[in-house]
């Protein structure tokens, strides 16, 4: 089988961690990339889930708005701090 070299931008600080966590498992970042690909061939799709936070979905930043507009027109409720305990 034959090699090629594979070029990744990425932040330094987020190398310099990915190449102390290989080290840390056992192998080097070129290794890790290697599996990743391997990954992704066999299962047809990237080896994790890639997600939003639902908070900043639609649904829930359209309540927020809502609730802000509220708040500026004096309609919000004011509640008692209460403090609990362990």
């Amino acid at each position: 089988m034959s090699q090629t070299t594979f070029s990744v931008r990425m932040d330094s600080d987020i190398k310099q961690q990915l190449d102390e966590f290989c080290a840390l498992v056992g192998m080097n970042t070129t290794t890790a990339f290697n599996l990743f690909a391997r990954a992704v061939l066999r299962e047809k799709r990237l080896p994790f889930d890639i997600t939003t936070d639902p908070f900043y979905g639609e649904s829930n930043m359209a309540f927020l708005r809502r609730a802000k507009t509220a708040l500026d027109h004096g309609k919000g409720v004011e509640h008692e701090l209460i403090e609990v305990e362990e």
